[in-house]
């Protein structure tokens, strides 16, 4: 994540596009210099996660959002994890950096984190919570010395609240959601499925989602049509800019607040171009 800077500083200037791997930077000062060059050379600077892409997700948003089929949103949680990277990661070099807090952020609240922060601010369209409380442990100090493995994150809206648990202490690998409304809820189980709950139907009910069209259920597929024009991107899409700066802003204050014990009220920074 630390060469995600170097990379924009080179290819920007040339007028190149550039897509990264989740989350967009290191910390909030260098998404910031990586948006400023983007927006001076007018390149797009995207950010790519698995669950962009998944057909369950949309299929919330649009339910949510579009069809307004549940009323306002109240709470959101997201749960982003897995059995952590000495198991699932077989690559020594791979491992090292993402366990090295110099070259990754963090640990499980930088590796996972991002995806809830990502996707609340997503459901929220765009708003940005008041504040941030944060609490991390090392719940395998020996495998992981220099960095957190389990983090909860709670966000604070004026009318809403979200909660991102990530852990790298979970048996199994698991990125879900789960919106809780006025009139019902509905959870993201996996990318082609989920469950709804309403007040005709407390029942769980399981309900397929959608296979998703291209060019939005790939990252290339996706970049390709923002390149050529056939999408724009808005300012609060899973992938867009903004979006993931203010992810930047949230995963920041989640280390302040865990680091000093407190919850942190959010400062939002203006991007400058000169």
């Amino acid at each position: 994540i630390r060469d995600h800077l170097e990379v924009v500083q080179k290819c920007a200037p040339k007028g190149v596009h550039v897509m990264v791997e989740k989350p967009l930077a290191l910390n909030v000062e260098q998404a910031q210099q990586m948006a400023a060059l983007a927006r001076q050379h007018k390149v797009q600077l995207l950010t790519n996660y698995e669950t962009s892409w998944y057909g369950s997700n949309q299929r919330i948003f649009r339910m949510v959002h579009e069809q307004r089929q549940l009323g306002d949103v109240k709470k959101i949680n997201v749960y982003a994890g897995h059995q952590g990277p000495n198991v699932v990661v077989q690559e020594p070099e791979f491992l090292n950096w993402l366990t090295d807090p110099e070259q990754n952020g963090g640990g499980a609240l930088m590796d996972f984190g991002c995806y809830g922060a990502n996707l609340i601010t997503w459901m929220m369209k765009g708003e940005k919570p008041e504040s941030v409380t944060a609490v991390v442990q090392n719940l395998q100090l020996e495998e992981y010395p220099r960095v957190e493995d389990d983090a909860t994150i709670v966000l604070r809206y004026p009318q809403a609240q979200g909660v991102i648990q990530a852990s790298w202490n979970w048996p199994y690998n698991r990125k879900e959601m789960e919106v809780y409304c006025e009139k019902g809820a509905v959870f993201s189980l996996d990318a082609a499925s989920m469950r709804l709950i309403t007040p005709d139907h407390p029942e769980s009910n399981r309900i397929p989602a959608p296979k998703v069209k291209a060019p939005f259920n790939d990252p290339f597929a996706y970049l390709e049509a923002v390149v050529r024009g056939r999408i724009k991107v808005q300012p609060t899409d899973l992938s867009a800019l903004e979006n993931n700066l203010t992810v930047m802003e949230i995963l920041d204050a989640a280390r302040r607040s865990a680091e000093t014990g407190e919850t942190v009220r959010v400062t939002y920074y203006q991007v400058k171009t000169d």
